[in-house]
């Protein structure tokens, strides 16, 4: 009896050990035109990604003033995809009556440009 408790405590701790994912770095690049928006202002993104998924927008700029608003993150994770949608004025989502936009990683180290325009599901997405 023994002999099979220890040999289930190894089977369940091997099981539990085999299922944790190795984590790969992720930087992504998010580039959203907003040149067609009247005036645009704390333009950002929320989604599944930030320290408080969908309640902090995390900021993007337009350093050149060429009306396309930029970010890059990088973050250590184990997860699959992300779900995300650009926000104007802090808190105005775009795409409303549409699904979010995900982008889907792959098991490996990845850098990735994500190219759109506000309120245009389409997107130009670039691996490196």
């Amino acid at each position: 009896m023994k002999n099979i408790k220890t040999i289930i405590i190894i089977c369940l701790l091997t099981m539990s050990i085999s299922c944790v994912q190795e984590t790969h770095v992720k930087t992504v690049t998010f580039k959203v035109d907003m040149n067609a928006i009247e005036n645009p202002q704390n333009v950002g993104i929320r989604g599944s990604f930030t320290s408080n998924p969908w309640t902090e927008t995390a900021p993007l700029s337009d350093d050149n003033n060429d009306g396309i608003y930029e970010g890059t993150f990088s973050q250590k994770t184990a997860i699959n995809q992300v779900e995300f949608k650009f926000v104007n004025n802090g808190s105005e989502y775009e795409l409303k009556d549409s699904d979010n936009r995900v982008i889907a990683f792959e098991y490996k180290p990845e850098t990735i440009i994500y190219e759109s325009i506000f309120n245009n599901e389409e997107a130009k997405i670039t691996r490196k």
